[in-house]
């Protein structure tokens, strides 16, 4: 089980999460000596009032967390933040769902310790042993993944640590793995995942992932897996640059989707695609100015060495499609325009299949995870126009995000397809770890479950 939730605890504090509007309701049923140590606090249900009590023995026996008047469904990630080492129980629930309870506390105890003397002991949620305990399990072994993966730096997470991340949920979960590397890659007819890799130390790959019944519908997944990004040759600067071993965290997103596909033995013939480089700076680096040829047959004019990620997702968004999915979605770290258009929270998503939409924006709200959709704007693929080739790779300042799904979209050929851009990071807050983060995770989990299950 996750090191955040337990199934049963003999002794466990009761945690109650209290909003200003029901405090004077949810003290009725304390004890005396909680409600005078609440009113020496202040404590009224304030957004990250905390109150700790302790019992004759000195053990904790009640803790009262103010959830103000917030709709954030991870608002209880600021208290797993602040509490010890220690079992809790939840008494009153303040409003939220337990899913949205087990999500915020598994997200508010995270700590990436990997290279940390001193390991984390988070307190831990006492959650039950039913199937939905089994599924909020889960959902936070995914989430936990997917956050090391992103905070591990490159030089322990180039190609083959993406691979070896890919492979071992696979042995996990009896799945079949194929890789194409270095210059089997022009072989085999991926020549853009080839350029943007070739001058690292590390060889580019294909890695794809296959698993679950033929007969069941394909659920194709895609992400970017730029294991660091310097730019290329249009060279980062360090500002830029310092966050970049979060650039795989596409790749990090549909790995962690991928794992819950597979546990949850959800019925669906799985093809994951990850296109895993580094793009580095050497004397064989692709250069603005060259142009590239493609998968799908399309020549590509390098305007920007720093919008590589489009070019990986290109052949291998082709690759997805040939055979034919029931759905493809990709995940990837694109643009910092995204992040301009929507901010740090939202996973702006786009498609141009409205069920499609739907279904996301239901599956955002009842999951939590807030979603948003961006425009297609088809008359925007003109900034994307070149002289000497068949398009470009950038199309300049204006909305970014959007030139940047519209190059995509010219190598998706299925029935259905959406595409993330979403930031794979988070700035401290709540009382949450800053670092690598699930940007829409969770509303595409819930969309596939109620698609397919």
């Amino acid at each position: 089980m996750h090191n955040a939730f337990i199934a049963a605890a003999s002794s466990a504090a009761k945690v109650h999460l209290v909003r200003p509007a029901g405090w004077e309701e949810v003290s009725k049923a304390l004890p005396e000596s909680v409600v005078h140590l609440a009113s020496a606090n202040d404590f009224t249900g304030k957004s990250g009032e905390l109150v700790v009590s302790g019992g004759a023995d000195g053990a904790r026996d009640h803790v009262l967390y103010g959830l103000g008047e917030a709709v954030d469904a991870l608002a209880v990630a600021g208290l797993s933040a602040k509490l010890p080492e220690g079992d809790y129980q939840i008494e009153t629930d303040g409003g939220l769902p337990l899913a949205h309870i087990a999500a915020g506390w598994a997200d508010g105890a995270y700590r990436f310790d990997r290279y940390l003397k001193d390991k984390a002991s988070p307190p831990r949620l006492v959650i039950g042993e039913d199937k939905d305990a089994d599924a909020l399990d889960r959902e936070a072994a995914a989430v936990s993944l997917l956050r090391d993966l992103i905070n591990t730096p490159a030089q322990d997470m180039g190609p083959s640590g993406i691979e070896a991340a890919v492979r071992q949920i696979a042995e996990d979960h009896g799945a079949d793995v194929v890789v194409t590397e270095g210059d089997a890659l022009l072989e085999q007819n991926y020549p853009m995942i080839h350029a943007v890799g070739r001058a690292a130390p590390e060889a580019p790959r294909l890695i794809e992932l296959t698993w679950g019944n033929p007969d069941h519908p394909e659920l194709a997944l895609v992400g970017k897996g730029v294991a660091f990004d310097t730019g290329g040759l249009n060279l980062k600067t360090g500002n830029y640059m310092r966050l970049m071993k979060k650039d795989m965290g596409g790749s990090a997103h549909v790995i962690a989707l991928s794992k819950l596909v597979m546990s949850s033995n959800l019925p669906v013939r799985l093809k994951l695609y990850v296109p895993a480089v580094e793009n580095a700076v050497d004397g064989n680096a692709f250069r603005p100015g060259d142009v590239l040829s493609t998968r799908k047959g399309l020549t590509v004019e390098i305007d920007n060495t720093d919008a590589e990620g489009r070019l990986i997702l290109g052949d291998a968004l082709t690759r997805a499609c040939e055979s034919d999915p029931d759905l493809l979605i990709d995940f990837a770290t694109l643009t910092g325009a995204a992040r301009v258009a929507v901010g740090p929270d939202l996973a702006p998503f786009y498609t141009d299949d409205g069920d499609l939409v739907d279904a996301i924006n239901a599956a955002g709200a009842v999951s939590g995870d807030p979603v948003w959709r961006m425009p297609l704007w088809d008359p925007y693929k003109s900034m994307l126009k070149s002289s000497i080739a068949d398009m470009q790779n950038a199309g300049g300042s204006f909305a970014g995000s959007i030139t940047a799904a519209i190059f995509l979209k010219q190598f998706v050929d299925a029935r259905r397809w959406v595409h993330l851009d979403v930031w794979g990071w988070r700035l401290g807050k709540y009382g949450r770890p800053e670092g690598g983060a699930a940007c829409g995770l969770r509303a595409m989990w819930t969309m596939l479950r109620t698609r397919y299950a």
